[in-house]
């Protein structure tokens, strides 16, 4: 079973910068596309960025130009870099594949002030 766990969040004026990791266990991580989610109080989960196996990255419009998804297949780690953060940026982030059909982890909650 694999599981994902993710840290990095916390409060943050806006503006500021986080860098979010999520560790994955099992070792068919490094095929899949993984992607980081963010669910807001009240709201749908969305995808704000992905990777693919390979590096290649894609994101929503609302975040492209200040985060930046990577990851690291020897440690099975994907990475969120966001800079420029602004209050409709909170929410609890998450990581999972593409096709989200791993357990979601606990998230990590960003919490940008104004």
């Amino acid at each position: 079973q694999v599981q994902l766990v993710e840290s990095g969040g916390g409060l943050v004026q806006a503006g500021g910068s986080l860098r979010l990791s999520c560790a994955a266990s099992g070792s068919i991580f490094g095929i899949r596309v993984m992607g980081w989610y963010r669910q807001a109080p009240g709201k749908q989960r969305e995808l704000v960025a992905r990777i693919t196996s390979g590096g290649g990255t894609d994101y929503a419009d609302s975040v492209k130009g200040r985060f930046t998804i990577s990851r690291d297949n020897a440690k099975n780690t994907v990475y969120l870099q966001m800079n420029s953060l602004k209050p409709e940026d909170t929410a609890v982030y998450y990581c999972n594949t593409m096709a989200t059909d791993w357990p979601w982890g606990q998230g990590t909650q960003v919490t940008v002030s104004s």
